[in-house]
């Protein structure tokens, strides 16, 4: 795994740092996928200690595999506006997804809209093909969440399945294929 400095942007864009999960992020993402306008494809609405265990969990996924999701903001602006990356997950729906490295995005709906997660995602993505290679990556996607099926084509991902989560919820499955 890389050495971060945690006082240091990972990935700078022409509007936004990407920085690695701190602790200080916990409550401040929850914030956002806790706006009804945000987390309306993002499943049942979590408490916090449940939110913790997610969050916790993409932060783990920098330590055991050298990538994760990362944290959004503005450049030069404190607040956390969401996160986007690459991270590692097990998620009970089957051999064709689990174990692989996974692609998720959120941003907060005060700047959906703007193209901030097609750039945050366009350089996370650049980042983990230099870093460890070009491989499959899979993602997942509520149904009718148009605005990330299509940042997920623009991204290069491809219907891989419908699939039900553990919870129940339904979700589609997609796929980006190296070459």
């Amino acid at each position: 795994m890389t050495d971060f400095d945690f006082d240091t942007p990972v990935l700078v864009t022409q509007r936004l740092e990407l920085w690695l999960p701190r602790a200080d992020d916990l409550k401040a993402m929850y914030e956002i996928v806790s706006d009804a306008e945000t987390g309306r494809f993002l499943g049942t609405r979590a408490q916090l200690h449940e939110h913790s265990i997610r969050f916790m969990r993409g932060a783990g996924s920098w330590l055991l595999y050298g990538y994760g999701p990362f944290m959004v903001r503005l450049r030069g602006e404190p607040a956390l506006i969401g996160n986007c990356g690459v991270f590692h997950t097990f998620r009970g729906l089957g051999e064709d997804f689990d174990d692989y490295p996974e692609a998720g995005w959120i941003i907060g709906s005060a700047h959906v809209g703007q193209g901030i997660g097609r750039e945050a995602m366009d350089a996370a993505l650049a980042w983990f093909d230099r870093t460890h290679g070009p491989r499959r990556i899979v993602c997942l996607i509520a149904p009718g969440n148009e605005a990330s099926l299509r940042l997920g084509a623009a991204l290069g991902f491809t219907a891989l399945r419908d699939a039900t989560m553990p919870d129940g919820e339904p979700v589609k499955l997609l796929e980006r294929v190296p070459g």
